[in-house]
């Protein structure tokens, strides 16, 4: 899922992109899982741990042809 925010999003990605294409993978493996909520939802805390996959698929993105 994050390869295709870096296709289709590229450097525009954003933590709530990155947060939105978890929760529909958690949504397969557990359904029950808490995090499973709109990003505008989630603690600060919470909010931070996107941003290392932020970085990632930017980083990933600028290589893209």
């Amino acid at each position: 899922m994050y390869a295709v925010l870096a296709l289709t999003v590229g450097e525009d990605v954003r933590s709530e992109d990155v947060h939105n294409a978890w929760s529909a993978w958690m949504t397969y493996r557990d359904p029950s899982h808490q995090s499973i909520k709109p990003f505008t939802q989630l603690s600060s805390e919470m909010k931070k741990t996107d941003q290392p996959f932020v970085d990632a698929i930017r980083k990933v993105a600028t290589h893209l042809p």
